[in-house]
């Protein structure tokens, strides 16, 4: 597999900074404790996540590293959840709220998008909602309908959100330093397959992956393969069997979705000619359109072939049919086959 291996982009101690090997979510628990030492303002709470340590375990000993002050748990109400870190960004703190699957963000949408969003501009300036809301996301874990939903794009649809999703552990704490340091509201989702399937170096240090900067994580001259958060395997994996059959396909990781890099993509298709877009969420609606008619508006000259999409089917998350539902290699590489025949 050929990767391209993003530079840190904060000063590291050394000129050779110390990496461990993590996965996902012990990238995001060292991010979390490097953050509640580094600025006092930092909190962590939600439903669980201070004796138990999360669901999944993500906050595990920083309460008892911190204290009950600082990471603590709430009651099961969403709405107080967001209700309290918009209050308390409000009055200059960095609240770390953890929604314990995004499936459950619907009783806290109201506080999201009315407030959190806005607070900025109905105030001319005057108020800012620094805040990150952290949640488990996506499919994979046979969940099923309550469990295994990727909302994401309600959220890039509404002004004044940062919409995040990493897939690499390096990228999972570089982002999210950089999300709980951001100014504006950012809601950060954690592709739930990839918290101990996803391992990698990760610098002992301290850096941030800059929000709205994507990522090649594979170059290529015949195809542009898009994607993020818990499909990139599967697109690293296609782009192997493309290659294997000469086809050489570039492979992008948005990273972020709002602010999102069109510079990368647009550079990468008037290279090659071609752009599959591939996300699990579903079709409707999907984030995915917004690239689309951004290519097909902004590098119309360079197609050789109308933009492609693999996704989720437009039906609530099935229990047990994950490999069916999930855009896979074998839907990726049929779109492919397509897009490279037209």
């Amino acid at each position: 597999m050929t990767a391209t291996h993003e530079k840190p982009e904060a000063t590291m101690t050394g000129t050779q900074p110390e990496t461990v090997q993590m996965n996902l979510i012990q990238a995001v628990t060292q991010a979390l404790r490097e953050e509640l030492a580094r600025d006092e303002r930092v909190v962590l709470f939600g439903e669980d996540v201070g004796a138990r340590g999360g669901v999944f375990l993500a906050t595990q000993g920083l309460q008892s590293e911190f204290g009950a002050k600082r990471v603590f748990d709430t009651p099961l109400s969403e709405a107080s959840i967001v209700g309290a870190a918009v209050g308390m960004a409000v009055r200059g703190m960095r609240p770390v709220a953890e929604i314990q699957f995004a499936d459950y963000m619907g009783p806290g949408f109201d506080q999201i998008i009315s407030q959190a969003a806005k607070i900025r501009y109905r105030s001319g300036g005057q108020f800012s909602a620094p805040l990150v809301i952290r949640t488990p996301s996506g499919g994979g874990v046979k969940g099923g309908h309550h469990h295994s939903q990727s909302p994401e794009s309600y959220f890039t649809h509404t002004p004044g959100l940062k919409v995040v999703m990493p897939s690499t552990p390096y990228d999972a704490k570089g982002l999210l330093k950089a999300a709980i340091r951001s100014d504006d509201p950012v809601i950060y989702f954690e592709p739930k397959r990839l918290y101990r399937a996803a391992k990698g170096e990760v610098p002992t240090g301290d850096y941030i992956v800059e929000l709205g900067k994507g990522v090649i994580r594979r170059a290529g001259t015949d195809l542009t393969l898009i994607g993020y958060g818990g499909v990139m395997p599967d697109v690293e994996r296609a782009a192997e069997a493309l290659a294997a059959s000469g086809v050489q396909a570039e492979v992008i990781d948005l990273r972020s979705l709002v602010p999102w890099d069109k510079h990368l993509v647009l550079e990468s298709v008037a290279r090659t000619g071609r752009a599959l877009l591939i996300s699990e969420a579903p079709r409707i609606s999907n984030f995915m359109g917004e690239v689309a008619y951004t290519v097909q508006r902004e590098a119309f000259d360079a197609l050789l072939a109308p933009v492609g999409q693999v996704a989720g089917f437009d039906t609530p998350y099935p229990y047990v049919q994950d490999k069916t539902y999930l855009p896979g290699v074998n839907r990726i590489l049929r779109e492919a086959a397509q897009l490279l025949s037209y």
